[in-house]
């Protein structure tokens, strides 16, 4: 009989949003009214509910858990193994939670004129199922694979049903992420061999680890640059950010959410894995330029952004500002900067994805995505303007919402590493506080526009699916601490198989401090 701690929490968390996607293209084409949105929520609510029981029974010094394991392909060592640690279950809950509030908020973007209604849901249901295998993936090949998998949905999802250029920016997505994706095929095929003069073929993370700590500098510093570039595209920094802001310009909100929220956390989830965790000695070489090309993301999104009359690609900006904040935290190689740079994944995924969503709801009221054509919303939709308002000061890390936690321990952890590195972030700050303060002032406050003057506040519908993300924003903001404690010894074990060290006097320097010198008072 199997028990509970037998059962495949994984496998099942992935199975299910797939066989959900597989009953909606079952439906007709003109199902009965709001069923395709009905049986999709529902299906990602009991996903929700099988990884909240997963967080429930997760221990948070027990090392990589709900782990499964079989055979895939032999010839080339590549297994179906899945397990979480910290990191990865922080992310797969990101996404379980996200799904819901998207299906909610999304609940009339499948429009029947382009697409059926029933494949826009279980588009958002098959990208879901790939999210939580690429997070919870230990075997090399099976992350290439579902990694070179999730550019699907999203890519339907752009081109389906995104605005009047979404084909271009469809395809603009797409080729970016082949190029990365070829790129980093060039490193797994790597990683094949050298397991192969090791002995056997292998993908397992584990076995791989302790492969790649006896493959020679050059190699390994090869391999390494073949998954950063990857990486990088995915997350996106700069120089190779410039998909993002068309791609959110033409998506629909919800669209936006599940690639900027999640997807996009592939890339720095990636680099902390499989950078960090393959490649130690390539991860500490890079470091300078890595740090560098972060700090010039944190400056340069921040400064575009301020100039962006679209609020989607405002949002977009702000998104490769915070993603050069976290990398700055993976890469200034302390626990403080880690722990912040995984716990701002998954602020940022919230804060962003409300970001986004109460826009749509604006922009879709409105009819216009550009800021200069509002004026005055706050006084007739107040409760629009309210949510916007708390959304907006998240992203710009106000103290008290969830964010700031995550922003504060990662310039902790740049200034313990290097004061220059946290110096030129913190001008990010000031320039978040500029372009989320001017936009609101531009939008919600002043004179009525006659153009808004009737417009609807939210429905119950929509407050309801922003109600979660609201809720975990503010919660977080001033509990971090249980999602800290799952964090942290995921963070110990990652910085502690790099070698690296926190910087600051140990026990041993202190006590030697405190004896008296030769000569000195007793």
């Amino acid at each position: 009989m199997t028990t509970v701690n037998d059962f495949p929490f994984l496998t099942a968390a992935i199975l299910l949003p797939l066989l959900g996607a597989a009953v909606l293209m079952g439906l007709p084409r003109r199902s009965g009214r709001d069923l395709p949105q009905v049986v999709a929520l529902g299906v990602s609510l009991v996903t929700l509910a099988l990884t909240a029981v997963m967080a429930v029974r997760f221990d948070p010094g027990g090392g990589f858990q709900f782990n499964e394991q079989h055979t895939w392909i032999a010839a080339f060592g590549a297994h179906y193994a899945v397990g979480v640690d910290g990191i990865g279950l922080t992310l797969v809950m990101l996404t379980t939670i996200l799904t819901p509030a998207v299906i909610g908020a999304s609940w009339r973007d499948g429009d029947p004129g382009r697409w059926s209604t029933n494949s826009f849901f279980a588009w958002v249901l098959v990208l879901e199922a790939l999210a939580i295998g690429v997070f919870a993936a230990t075997d090399v090949f099976l992350f290439y694979v579902l990694f070179e998998a999730t550019l699907l949905p999203i890519y339907f999802l752009i081109g389906g049903f995104g605005g009047a250029r979404r084909s271009y920016a469809a395809i603009k997505f797409l080729l970016y992420s082949l190029l990365g994706g070829l790129v980093m095929l060039a490193s797994v095929i790597g990683l094949y061999v050298e397991s192969s003069r090791a002995g056997a073929p292998t993908y397992l993370l584990s076995e791989l680890s302790e492969i790649m700590a006896d493959v020679d500098t050059a190699t390994g510093r090869w391999l390494f640059v073949g998954f950063f570039i990857a990486f990088a595209i995915k997350a996106p920094m700069v120089p190779v950010h410039t998909w993002l802001p068309d791609v959110a310009d033409e998506a629909t909100p919800g669209t936006s959410v599940l690639l900027v929220s999640i997807l996009d956390k592939i890339g720095t989830f990636g680099m902390i894995r499989f950078c960090l965790g393959l490649f130690p000695e390539a991860s500490t070489w890079a470091t300078p330029v890595v740090l560098v090309l972060a700090v010039v993301s944190v400056l340069y999104g921040g400064l575009v952004a301020i100039a962006q009359d679209s609020i989607p690609r405002l949002i977009a900006y702000t998104s490769v500002s915070h993603f050069g904040f976290i990398v700055l935290g993976i890469f200034v190689l302390n626990s403080q900067g880690q722990t912040g740079s995984t716990l701002y994944m998954f602020n940022h995924g919230l804060s962003t994805g409300l970001l986004f969503l109460v826009s749509g709801f604006l922009i879709a009221r409105r009819g216009s995505r550009y800021i200069s054509d509002f004026g005055g919303v706050q006084k007739v939709a107040p409760v629009l303007a309210g949510i916007l308002l708390v959304a907006g000061l998240s992203s710009l890390s106000l103290p008290g919402l969830s964010p700031f936690v995550s922003e504060f321990l990662v310039m902790l952890g740049a200034f313990l590493h290097h004061y220059l590195y946290a110096v030129f972030a913190v001008f990010g700050i000031v320039l978040s506080a500029l372009y989320i303060l001017l936009m609101y002032q531009r939008t919600m406050t002043g004179p009525v526009r006659p153009e808004v003057e009737g417009m609807r506040d939210l429905g119950f519908r929509e407050v309801a699916s922003l109600a979660p993300l609201l809720a975990l924003v503010v919660a977080l903001g001033f509990f971090p601490g249980p999602l800290l404690d799952v964090i942290e010894p995921a963070v110990a074990s990652t910085l502690e198989h790099v070698g690296a060290e926190d910087p600051g006097p140990t026990i041993e320097d202190a006590a030697a401090d405190a004896e008296p010198t030769e000569g000195g008072d007793e």
